[in-house]
């Protein structure tokens, strides 16, 4: 499954762990998707994984 918001695109980011000895270690951020059932632009019923900021912020048309 490729970790992608079917709506905004957000998926996984990626950077740096930084403790205090500033010492540089690559980490991961995964975005927050779940897997819902909406109305797409054609009207049909699909299963896909949508983050919850786009969710949140109406840009869903829940099924």
């Amino acid at each position: 499954m490729a970790r992608k918001c079917y709506i905004t695109g957000l998926g996984t980011a990626s950077g740096n762990n930084r403790p205090h000895s500033l010492s540089a270690t690559r980490r991961k951020w995964k975005a927050n998707l779940h897997k819902v059932r909406i109305v797409d632009e054609n009207g049909r019923v699909r299963r896909v994984y949508v983050s919850t900021r786009a969710m949140r912020s109406g840009l869903v048309k829940r099924a």
